[in-house]
C-alpha cells in the first residue's frame, strides 16, 4: 500500500498530505487553434476553459510526434519514440507489434506506490497477440475503450449522429468493424457511437468515485477519440455547437471533462488533484471544416512544422497552481517525470527525456528543458533529427508536407512538398514569428550564425545518445490479431473467440 501519511514538498515547503491524483487528459488531432480558451472563435469548450481561466495555460507544449501511436508511446513513457520503437507510422488492428513490455508506463511508476490506474478511451499502442499490448499488460487496473484508432474499421454504414446520421466517409476498408473493449474481452462490435461518449464517462467518473471512497490516490488516463476523423456525437452534443460535426465532437469531449471535474468535486478531492489537458499532434486539414485548426501556426498533422506538433497544454489544481499563462517550454515528455517527482516515485532506470515541470506549474518559473527535437512520422537513423526548437529558435533540417495537411493554400504543407534538406538549415525566431514564414539571414543577422552553432552542439550531443529501438511498426501485420467479436465478421480472423 501506499505510506500514509505522505510527505512531499510543494511551493518550497514541506508538508504532509495524501498523495496527489493525477487525471490526464489528451485530445486526438485537437489543433493549437481549436479551443475557445486558444482563441477560436466558435469553439464552445466551456469546461476547458474553466481549467484554462484557473489553471496554467501553455502556449508552447509540443508532443513528439505529427501522429498518433508515437505520440502515445512518448506521453506514456517520457521517451521518444525512437527508442521504444513505435515508429513509423501507426499500429493497425492486426499489428504484430506494439509498445514493448519492457517499457515503464506512468502507470507503472505510479502502482508500487498504490495508485488506482485506469485508462479509458483510445489506446492505439498495439492490441497483440491474445492482448499481449493492451493497458492492462502496461500498469492499468482497468480500462474500457477502443484499442486503437476508431476510422480502423469500416464506418460508412455506422451512426455517427442522432437520429441515424451515418458516419462521414468510409473509414477503413477490408478490415474488422471497430470493438469496445473492457479490460481484456470484447463487449461491442461494431461500436455504438451515439452511447460511446456516455459509456466513458460513467466508467471514470466510478473510477473516480470508488477510488475516492477507499482514499486510494488514482492516475486517470482519459484519451479521447476526439476530435479525429469520422466525428461523432451522441444526443447530449449533437447540433449544440457552432462549428457543425467538429465542434459537435469537440463539446461531448469537453461535457466529459466537465462530468470527471463534477465528480471531483463531489468527492471532495479535486484539492488533492493535477488534471493535465493536451493532444497528441495537430489537425488533420486534409478534412477541411471536419479537420479542425492549427491557429497562426504553419501546417498540421503528419509534418514537423509547428502545427502538427505545438499543441494546446493546461495544467490545472485549485489552490496548489496559480492561474495565469507560461510562455516556458514543455512537452509530453514532461509528464511522466512531473508525476513521479509529485507522488515520490522512482524513475524507470532508462533514459529518459523529460523534465519535471514541478518549477513551471507551481513557481511559473523556468523550463528545465533546453531543446525539443522533431522526428517525422518514419524516422530514420540515416536522416535523424527533421526540427529542433533551441530556446526561441527553431531550426529545420528537412521538411516535408504530408497528406494529412493537404488542403491548405500554403504550399509546404501538402504532400507534394517532397522531403528537402536544407544545409544550412532553415532558422526562425519562433517569438516574432510562430507561423515560420520568415527564416533569418545568417548573413545579414550575425547573431544568427551563434545561434545555429548552439544548435549544432545540442544536436551533435542528442543524437550521440540516441539509440533507435527495434520498429514495432515495421513487424508487420497479421489479419489472425484482429480483433472480432461477431461471428458473421469478414474478414474473420482465426482467433475469433468470443
Amino acid at each position: 500500500m501506499f505510506p500514509s501519511p505522505f510527505i512531499y514538498t510543494l511551493l518550497g515547503q514541506s508538508s504532509v498530505a495524501s498523495p496527489p491524483n493525477f487525471v490526464l487528459l489528451f485530445a486526438d488531432d485537437l489543433g493549437f487553434g481549436d479551443l475557445g480558451c486558444f482563441g477560436h472563435p466558435s469553439s464552445l469548450t466551456p469546461n476547458l476553459d474553466r481549467l484554462a481561466a484557473g489553471g496554467l495555460r501553455f502556449t508552447d507544449f509540443y508532443c513528439t510526434s505529427p501522429v498518433c501511436s508515437p505520440s502515445r508511446a512518448s506521453l506514456l513513457t517520457g521517451r521518444y519514440q525512437t527508442r521504444s520503437g513505435v515508429y513509423p507510422g501507426v499500429l493497425y488492428p492486426g499489428s504484430i507489434g506494439g509498445l514493448p513490455l519492457n517499457e515503464t508506463t506512468i502507470a507503472e511508476v505510479l502502482k508500487p506506490l498504490g495508485y488506482a490506474t485506469a485508462a479509458v478511451g483510445k489506446w492505439h499502442l498495439g492490441l497483440g497477440a491474445n492482448g499481449t499490448f493492451l493497458p492492462t499488460r502496461q500498469g492499468f487496473d482497468q480500462y474500457l475503450g477502443i484499442p486503437y484508432s476508431h476510422d480502423m474499421g469500416p464506418c460508412h454504414n455506422l451512426t455517427c449522429f442522432p437520429p441515424d446520421v451515418k458516419c462521414f466517409g468510409f473509414c477503413d476498408l477490408g478490415t474488422v468493424t471497430v470493438p469496445l473493449m473492457h479490460n481484456e474481452v470484447i463487449k461491442q462490435q461494431p461500436v455504438d457511437f451515439l452511447d460511446l461518449e456516455r459509456a466513458y464517462s460513467d466508467f471514470a467518473t466510478n473510477f473516480i468515485a470508488s477510488s475516492a471512497s477507499k482514499k486510494q490516490p488514482f492516475f486517470l488516463y482519459y484519451p479521447s477519440h476526439h476530435t479525429h476523423y469520422p466525428q461523432y456525437a451522441g444526443p447530449g452534443a449533437a447540433g449544440h455547437s457552432l462549428r457543425g460535426p467538429f465542434g459537435d465532437a469537440l463539446m461531448e469531449m469537453d461535457n466529459t471533462i466537465g462530468n470527471l471535474m463534477a465528480t471531483l468535486e463531489q468527492t471532495g478531492v479535486i484539492n488533492n488533484t493535477l488534471v493535465f489537458f493536451t493532444s497528441d499532434n495537430g489537425p488533420e486539414l486534409m478534412r477541411r471544416a471536419r479537420g479542425g485548426s492549427a491557429g497562426l501556426l504553419k501546417c498540421g498533422k503528419g509534418t514537423t512544422y509547428e502545427g502538427g506538433m505545438r499543441e494546446p497544454g493546461i495544467a490545472y489544481w485549485p489552490g496548489t497552481i496559480k492561474p495565469g499563462v507560461t510562455h516556458e517550454m514543455a512537452s509530453t515528455l514532461d509528464i511522466l517525470p512531473t508525476f513521479a517527482a509529485l507522488a515520490g516515485a522512482k524513475l524507470p532506470p532508462v533514459m529518459l527525456d523529460g523534465v519535471d515541470m514541478m518549477d513551471i506549474l507551481f513557481n511559473q518559473g523556468k523550463s528545465k528543458r533546453e531543446a525539443m527535437m522533431f522526428y517525422p512520422v518514419d524516422p530514420s537513423e540515416q536522416y535523424g533529427l527533421f526540427a529542433i526548437r533551441f530556446g526561441k529558435y527553431k531550426a529545420h533540417f528537412y521538411t516535408q508536407g504530408a497528406a494529412h495537411s493537404s488542403s491548405t493554400p500554403d504550399p509546404d504543407c501538402p504532400a507534394i512538398a517532397t522531403l528537402k534538406p536544407h544545409d544550412p538549415p532553415l532558422i526562425f525566431d519562433l517569438e516574432d514569428d510562430p507561423s515560420e514564414n520568415y527564416p533569418l539571414s545568417l548573413k545579414d543577422q550575425p547573431h544568427v550564425q551563434a545561434v545555429l552553432e548552439e544548435i549544432m552542439r545540442v544536436k551533435a550531443d542528442f543524437e550521440a545518445t540516441m539509440v533507435f529501438g527495434q520498429s514495432q511498426v515495421s513487424k508487420g501485420t497479421d489479419p489472425a490479431l484482429e480483433p472480432c467479436c461477431n461471428p458473421e465478421c469478414s474478414p474473420q480472423p482465426s482467433c475469433c473467440h468470443c
